[in-house]
This record gives C-alpha cells, sequence and structure tokens, in this order.
C-alpha cells in the first residue's frame, strides 16, 4: 500500500517539533522551563463570555447542527465591530462568514481559490498558515523578503514580474506574526492599488489588531475599493483569550467570502451555538476586558524588552501582538535559529520559537511570545543572562542618569 502521499511529501519537518520535543523531555525529568515559544494566550476568557457560554449550552435546542455561515446574530455582531472600530460598513449575509478560528478560514479559502500551478505571494517571514495552506492546495508560494512593511511593498513588484505563471493572490499580515511589525493606512491604500494593477486578489490576515501598544491599528477594508479585491481574516483567540474556543471571521470581498462559504458548506456545520452566542456577547460587551488585556500585554512587553536587554540581549520592542522578533545574539547568529533555541531551552530553560520555523528569511531571528507572567520573564532573563555569560556575551548595565 503507498503511503507516500503526494500532499504530505510537499511540507517539510516541522521545525517546531524539535523545540517541543525537548521541552517534554526536559520537564519529563522535573525541569521548570519557562515557555516564551508558542502563541497560546494564559489569560482567563472574561468572566461574563464564559457566563454566556454556560447560560446557552443549558438550553435544550441549542445541541444540534448550527449554521455553516455562522448564526446570524454573530455576523451582524461584526459588522457592528467593523462599523464601531473603523468606520467600515460590512453586509452581514453577503460579505461576513464566522469560521472555526481564522487559520480554519484562511486555509479553505486557500482550497477554494488556488489551484495546482497558481502562484501566490506570501511575506517571508511569516506565519506558516500563509505559506502551507496553499502549498497544500496544490499551489507554489513566491517568499517575498518581509521584515516591515516598506520591505514588502518594494519586493512586490519584483516578485510579480519574475513569476510564471503571473501571481493570483498576495497575502498581508499586520500586525505581523511573527515579525511583531505594524502598517498604517497608507501601506493598504498602496497594496490596494499594486493589487488591482496586478489583478490579485489580496488576503489580509488582522489575528493580533487589538494587541497594539501604541496607535490603534488599520483595516484594509478602510481602503475605499479595498473590497472589490481583499478580504480580512480576524479571531477571538487573543482579543478576547478565546483561543480553544475556535472562532473566527472572514470579512470583505463577497464573491471570495461567498467561495469559502461553497468549500465549508461540504465540510461543517458550523461552530457550536453557545459559543457563537457567547462570541456576541463578548463583541456587544463591556470591552473593558480587552483594554486589560492590551495592559497586561504591555507590561510584559516593557519588562521582556528591558530584562532580556540587561542580560546582553537586546530586543527590539514590539508595537503590538503578543510577540517579540528577536535577532539572535550576533556571537551566536551563526548557528541558526534552531540551534540557538536549543541550547537555550537546555541549559537556560526557556523555550522560544525558532525563526526559521517562519521562513527562510527568519532564520537570524526567533520569536518570543509574552505568555508568561512578568515574574516568570524576569526569571527568563536572569536565565539567559547566566547562559549568555557562558558564551562570552556581556550583560549590558542599565545607564543612570547623571544628577541635575
Amino acid at each position: 500500500m503507498n503511503t507516500d502521499f503526494h500532499k504530505i511529501r510537499r511540507l517539510p519537518p516541522y521545525v517546531f517539533e524539535q523545540v517541543n520535543r525537548t521541552k517534554a523531555a526536559l520537564r519529563a525529568r522535573g525541569a521548570d522551563i519557562i515557555d516564551l515559544g508558542m502563541g497560546n494566550p494564559d489569560l482567563p476568557t472574561p468572566k461574563h463570555i464564559v457566563d454566556k457560554l454556560i447560560e446557552t449550552a443549558r438550553k435544550p435546542d441549542v445541541n444540534g447542527y448550527s449554521a455553516s455561515r455562522g448564526i446570524p446574530g454573530l455576523r451582524r455582531a461584526l459588522t457592528d465591530y467593523y462599523k464601531r472600530r473603523f468606520g467600515v460598513t460590512l453586509d452581514k449575509d453577503r460579505e461576513v462568514i464566522v469560521t472555526l478560528g481564522s487559520k480554519e478560514g484562511f486555509a479553505n479559502l486557500a482550497q477554494a481559490i488556488s489551484a495546482p500551478g497558481d502562484v501566490i505571494l506570501a511575506p517571508d517571514p511569516s506565519y506558516p498558515l500563509h505559506h502551507f495552506g496553499f502549498i497544500i492546495a496544490g499551489a507554489s508560494i513566491r517568499g517575498v523578503p518581509a521584515h516591515t512593511p516598506e520591505q514588502y511593498l518594494s519586493n512586490l513588484g519584483r516578485a510579480v514580474k519574475y513569476s510564471v505563471p503571473p501571481p493570483t493572490a498576495m497575502v498581508l499580515c499586520f500586525p505581523s506574526n511573527p515579525t511583531a511589525a505594524v502598517c498604517d493606512l497608507d501601506f493598504y491604500k498602496e497594496a490596494v492599488k499594486f493589487a488591482k494593477k496586478h489583478d490579485l486578489w489580496v488576503l489580509s490576515d488582522l489575528a493580533y489588531n487589538e494587541i497594539y501598544f501604541e496607535e490603534p491599528t488599520p483595516s484594509i477594508l478602510q481602503v475605499d475599493g479595498a473590497k472589490d479585491i481583499a478580504v480580512e481574516f480576524t479571531t477571538m483567540s487573543k482579543t478576547y483569550s478565546m483561543a480553544g474556543w475556535r472562532m473566527g471571521f472572514v470579512a470583505g470581498n463577497e464573491k471570495l467570502v461567498g467561495a469559502l462559504a461553497r468549500v465549508k458548506s461540504y465540510l461543517d456545520y458550523g461552530a457550536y451555538t453557545p459559543i457563537q452566542v457567547a462570541a456576541v456577547a463578548a463583541l456587544d460587551g463591556p470591552q473593558q476586558c480587552v483594554d486589560e488585556t492590551r495592559a497586561i500585554y504591555k507590561g510584559r512587553r516593557d519588562v521582556l524588552v528591558d530584562s532580556f536587554t540587561r542580560a546582553g540581549w537586546p530586543v527590539p520592542s514590539p508595537k503590538a501582538s503578543m510577540f517579540a522578533w528577536a535577532p539572535i545574539p550576533e556571537q551566536l547568529r551563526h548557528l541558526g535559529s534552531l540551534e540557538f533555541a536549543l541550547q537555550l531551552i537546555n541549559e537556560a530553560h526557556v523555550a522560544v520559537a525558532p525563526g526559521a520555523g517562519f521562513g527562510e528569511h527568519g532564520d537570524d531571528y526567533v520569536r518570543i511570545a509574552l505568555v508568561e507572567n512578568e515574574q516568570r520573564i524576569r526569571q527568563a532573563g536572569r536565565n539567559i543572562r547566566k547562559f549568555l555569560a557562558s558564551r562570552g556575551v556581556k550583560e549590558i548595565k542599565p545607564v543612570v542618569a547623571a544628577a541635575e
């Protein structure tokens, strides 16, 4: 029997699995691992959302199949959110669909709109699904260097020029996973202009839109004419600490939304109705919980940047997302991101995500997730200081201002 499955052959070894195996083995031996590798929110889901789930689940008529597009009340709640947050008007029946997390929506839309031989433009480094969702669908990816929005935009023209056949779609992700880079509305205007010029669909991943620390992040749908060619993916996983609930959305171009709805109609019956009702309570309810979540991540960010920098590892301060994208200390960069991450977890008991797992342009970096409390992050900084000192990397003394 042939077990050399075609689509599985197209997938490379999962880089993160080597770190995960090491982490599990160390924990089995009793090691205290400070896990900054996985982007898995550790904060509790707000109480009023959980209460609505419990209240709804007790009702006898909610346990059947749900609606594949999502219940009308939840689609309406998302359109209200877009109106409040971005000033964008959406039709809940034609321009919005509920997904089982944004990851499922992205993967199934990739299946819906691409065919073997199609070329897709995607940032590199980027969240692995932005590449492999299309690769699994049979398409080819042209990775475009994207450590900053400006770098991505400046390289798109060359990527189109040298792609055969011409690309059919491009992926955006700001705030970025993994780089934490943010863009402004002018970037989206240029991206829409570029996409229309080259007949490209645009898939914009906005998973971290509410985890910002300076200016609120924009939506591509704020650009005039964006809905002609673009859809946006959002999720409740980070904003409301609902990662395991698997609740996301796709909004924008009605043809793309319709294509996704067609595929989903064959694959699922929608999310469990009580979860969707609870999601309505999240979107329509008090948003103080979002402000509190944002403040917690900001506090963790500040502690991480300070403690890791003092340890001898300067980490750029991210403006958004729940990640920091950190260049490997220069003295250890020759190791590459996987070997550096393995040495860090074995010797400092701190887990990070190797940048190579996000694309070939990520190998000089690691991604650090803000998913431990401030005390644990400070402990990670102390562990890393000892690790770096053993490699000849000196700690950085804080600058003390001179007395006036």
